[in-house]
């Protein structure tokens, strides 16, 4: 085996792995009960996902056509940087609109961290 064929396999694993590791995201999407969790399966394996097989795209075209690939560099970047941002976001906003966490959730720790003013509030109403 060459170097140039030894590349294009590891390229191509890591292609397979990327399929494999989008495909246990998607079970996580739909096996997984609230929002929180399934951003948790939508940001970390999915990124996983997409950086793996475009870490192989560049690998199999570096090592078959001796191309390097630009924008497939910049994909890797912008895919790393933005996804798990978005992700943390979208669970911060629903959060904070109050959504609702699963009923095997068992801590909430957040809460009283955010809303001790309401707390307060809701507690000196009742009293008096």
């Amino acid at each position: 085996m060459s170097v140039n064929e030894i590349g294009e396999f590891i390229g191509a694993v890591l292609i397979l792995t990327g399929g494999i590791a989008s495909v246990i995201s998607a079970f996580g999407l739909i096996r997984l009960p609230d929002i929180y969790t399934r951003s948790h399966a939508a940001t970390k394996s999915s990124t996983l996902a997409v950086l793996l097989t475009l870490s192989g795209t560049f690998l199999y075209f570096l090592f078959r056509e001796q191309f390097v690939s630009v924008r497939v560099l910049l994909g890797i970047v912008f895919v790393f940087l933005t996804a798990p941002v978005a992700g943390h976001l979208i669970v911060r906003a629903a959060y904070r609109s109050k959504v609702k966490l699963a009923d095997i959730s068992t801590e909430d720790e957040l809460y009283e961290v955010l809303y001790k003013n309401e707390s307060k509030n809701d507690g000196s109403s009742e009293k008096s």
